[in-house]
C-alpha cells in the first residue's frame, strides 16, 4: 500500500506594508540601507558594496544614493510602501543622500531620528607617569 502525499501549491501572497521603517547605517567605509515593517522585521536591504562599489568608493554619498534607490524601488513595487520613519545611524557621508532618495519615489517621511550610539564613560585612562 503506497501512500501518496499531495502537496498543495499555494501562491505566495504579496505582503502589503503601507508604512514601514528605513534604517540607514552610514559609516566612513560603507552605507547599509534596510527597509523593515513597523515591528523591525527586515523586508529589503542593500549596501554600497552590494551595488558594485569597492574600496574607498563605498563610503561616498553617491554609493549611498544608489543603495537607497535599490531598496526604495523594492519597497515601493513589492510592498506598496507609502510612508516611512527614518532611523539614521553613523557619521558617514551617505546620511543625507540616502534620505533624499525617498522623496524621488513619492515615499513620505513621517519622522527622522538619529540613533547613533554615543559613548558614556569612554575608554580607560592612561596610567600615571612613573618617575
Amino acid at each position: 500500500m503506497a501512500e501518496t502525499t499531495v502537496k498543495s501549491s499555494k501562491k505566495k501572497q504579496r505582503r502589503s506594508v503601507p508604512s514601514g521603517q528605513y534604517h540607514i547605517q552610514a559609516t566612513f567605509n560603507n552605507t547599509i540601507v534596510t527597509f523593515t515593517d513597523k515591528n523591525g522585521n527586515a523586508l529589503a536591504a542593500s549596501s554600497a558594496g552590494a551595488n558594485g562599489f569597492r574600496g574607498s568608493k563605498k563610503g561616498t554619498a553617491y554609493a549611498a544614493q544608489i543603495a537607497s534607490e535599490k531598496v526604495a524601488e523594492i519597497a515601493k513595487s513589492q510592498f506598496g510602501l507609502k510612508t516611512a520613519d527614518v532611523f539614521v545611524s553613523g557619521v558617514g557621508l551617505g546620511r543625507e543622500a540616502a534620505i533624499r532618495v525617498l522623496s524621488g519615489f513619492d515615499i513620505s517621511i513621517d519622522s527622522i531620528k538619529d540613533v547613533t550610539g554615543v559613548p558614556h564613560g569612554g575608554v580607560r585612562p592612561r596610567g600615571a607617569r612613573r618617575a
